[in-house]
């Protein structure tokens, strides 16, 4: 008489098969020859990569100098001339630059949750962005006689959202973004004394 197997283990042998329909390896990309799950169709586009993303952020976390040594009150003076000041900038840039695009990219985060229309053109653009991008996997849009590729997606999703950028004041936020961290970070390059490593590489440079 065959055995059959606990109603359990059908149950896992069931989930597991969802499970598979819904993330597979195979069908994560929506080319494949067998992408039916519902996250099949859920993947970047070529070019974009969250790992790639990550990476840049992980190097640029392991080059940062510690923010108590950035901030430091007692390493800041006036230069005593523009030369000096230049020395300063160029070093200064060059030892902190990652210090410097975290500042950036946390001024470009403030700008963005202080301004709800902000948030919500971002929204419509990427909203824009990924349905075009779907319909070109269906079929491929052309337009003009040229087919789009995914620079020209964005560009079309760039038009159909720009009005809404227009009434959320995008311009002014880039312009305000730009001065703040220009501000910031010039006063920080220009005051900021260079470590004596630095002055003894430049004092060692031939004139």
């Amino acid at each position: 008489m065959p055995t059959e197997a606990p109603k359990g283990e059908n149950c896992l042998v069931d989930m597991d098969s969802k499970a598979g329909d819904l993330f597979g390896a195979e069908e994560s990309h929506p080319t494949g020859t067998r992408g039916a799950g519902i996250l099949s169709k859920l993947w970047l586009p070529k070019g974009f990569s969250v790992s790639m993303a990550k990476e840049w952020i992980d190097r640029r976390r392991v080059a940062i100098r510690p923010w108590a040594t950035f901030v430091d009150q007692r390493k800041f003076s006036k230069p005593r001339n523009f030369g000096e000041l230049c020395q300063r900038v160029v070093k200064n840039v060059e030892m902190f630059n990652s210090n410097y695009t975290f500042i950036f990219l946390g001024l470009i985060l403030y700008c963005i949750i202080s301004s709800p229309m902000l948030l919500i053109a971002l929204a419509v653009f990427v909203g824009a962005f990924y349905i075009i991008h779907l319909k070109s996997l269906e079929s491929k849009l052309v337009i003009l006689g040229k087919q789009l590729t995914t620079p020209h997606q964005m560009g079309v999703a760039g038009a159909v959202s720009l009005p809404v950028f227009w009434l959320a004041g995008a311009g002014a936020a880039v312009f305000w973004v730009l001065g703040a961290t220009l501000f910031v970070i010039g006063s920080h390059a220009a005051f900021r004394e260079l470590e004596p490593s630095d002055m003894e590489e430049l004092l060692m440079e031939p004139v």
